[in-house]
């Protein structure tokens, strides 16, 4: 199932609580953003989670569903609330108190892309980002919404494992005693998800071979805080995954590594998708 604001990827048959979703890979850059940005193409994109989508991709063989943004962070960011707006960007907006992700350009219409990069020389209309939002943002948010419901009118619980990749240097200067992470689990903290669920997480990633690390440097935002209810039976993890694994960051390309990453993501996501089994079989590869 597939709009203007995302793709839908249905299991033949459901038979897991668990949600996959991915909100910051969309790659259809609208000519409304393109006419009026004044970056290239390429810096545009610096912000994507590029791939992450063909990364999971095979979710529905086990039984989940996969819903993925078509529309790029740079234009609408879904893992903001949609009252983050920014003055700076948008004209007619009052400063509603310290909001750092706003203060910092990264509102629900970002005013930059990473490294602090300006997208635009002046400001859009209130009434242009009204329509981002009602158009991209509520529409993805309701589809997310109607999945979990499902899964839990279904299974007695929703899982959402919302999936990410995080800039490799992000972790290069990350301090740490061991091991750098190359997947961080972000749960605020035990405050999105039952730490049994995350346990179970973090061992189908560790069971692949990759080093796994916990809310540092990345805890989750809106999505994690707005879905997670672990007292109701609904759990929300974000997953971040080091682009430096399957990327060239730089030519913001796949390398010689994302195939083989890909494959070996396939059992992580099967064991995944098996907690939210329950009594029911799982599908099968």
């Amino acid at each position: 199932m597939s709009n203007a604001a995302y793709d839908l990827f249905m299991p033949a048959e459901l038979t897991s609580a668990v949600v996959f979703a991915s909100p910051h890979s969309g790659a259809d850059y609208p000519n409304s953003l393109v006419n009026k940005t004044i970056l290239d193409s390429h810096a545009l994109r610096s912000s994507e989670d590029a791939f992450v989508d063909r990364l999971f991709d095979v979710v529905p063989e086990f039984g989940s569903p996969f819903l993925s943004a078509r529309m790029p962070r740079a234009y609408v960011d879904l893992n903001r609330s949609p009252d983050e707006l920014d003055p700076a960007v948008i004209e007619g907006v009052r400063k509603q108190g310290q909001n750092p992700r706003v203060a910092s350009g990264l509102g629900v219409i970002p005013r930059v892309v990473s490294n602090g990069r300006a997208i635009y020389r002046g400001k859009l209309s209130l009434n242009e980002a009204e329509t981002r939002l009602s158009d991209y943002w509520y529409p993805y948010h309701s589809a997310l919404q109607r999945l979990l419901t499902q899964a839990g009118n279904t299974f007695g619980k929703a899982i959402l494992v919302d999936c990410h990749s995080m800039p490799h240097e992000a972790i290069e200067n990350f301090v740490s005693r061991g091991r750098k992470p190359e997947v961080v689990l972000g749960d605020r903290f035990g405050a999105s998800a039952s730490s049994d669920v995350v346990d179970r997480i973090e061992a189908a990633f560790a069971a692949a071979g990759l080093v796994v690390g916990r809310n540092s440097p990345f805890a989750g935002a809106y999505i994690t805080q707005a879905y997670g209810r672990p007292s109701r039976h609904q759990h929300a993890i974000q997953v971040e995954i080091d682009r430096a694994l399957y990327m060239d960051e730089r030519r913001i390309e796949p390398n010689a590594n994302f195939d083989p990453l890909r494959i070996l993501l396939r059992d992580v996501i099967r064991e995944i998708s098996e907690i939210g089994c329950g009594q029911l079989p799982c599908a099968a590869e």
